[in-house]
């Protein structure tokens, strides 16, 4: 069992920057895959950026590519969301996801694939 617990959203102006974190319970935080979803009122949850167990593969969504950014950090059981050149249709609710894995190259980005899911954290992006 993973408990995952995302931290840092919060409202920010059109054109801010902010970073969410999400840590994760446990000692076997390296076997998971993580992503990244966002789910914003009346459509669908999807996939904003996903990581590889090792960090060394990455996604990000064409809607975010180039502002926003996915990394980890294993020894800090912790993933982040570095958000730049926020816009008011980046307003959601965030979640972090972890799917464990035996793949250290493969990230996913579907959210079937996932087997824990955080609470989410409110991010507002006011124009």
């Amino acid at each position: 069992q993973v408990q995952l617990v995302e931290s840092g959203g919060g409202l920010v102006q059109s054109g801010g920057s902010l970073r969410v974190s999400c840590t994760a319970s446990g000692r076997t935080f390296s076997t998971y895959a993580m992503g990244w979803f966002r789910q914003a009122p009346g459509k669908e949850r999807e996939c904003v950026a996903a990581i590889s167990r090792g960090g060394g593969s990455t996604y990000a969504a064409d809607s975010v590519k180039g502002r926003f950014t996915i990394s980890r950090d294993n020894a800090k059981n912790t993933v982040y969301l570095q958000m730049n050149s926020l816009k008011p249709e980046d307003t959601a609710v965030y979640y972090c996801a972890a799917h464990r894995t035996v793949s250290t190259g493969s990230y996913y980005r579907q959210p079937p694939a996932y087997d824990y899911w955080g609470q989410g954290t409110q991010v507002t992006v006011s124009s």
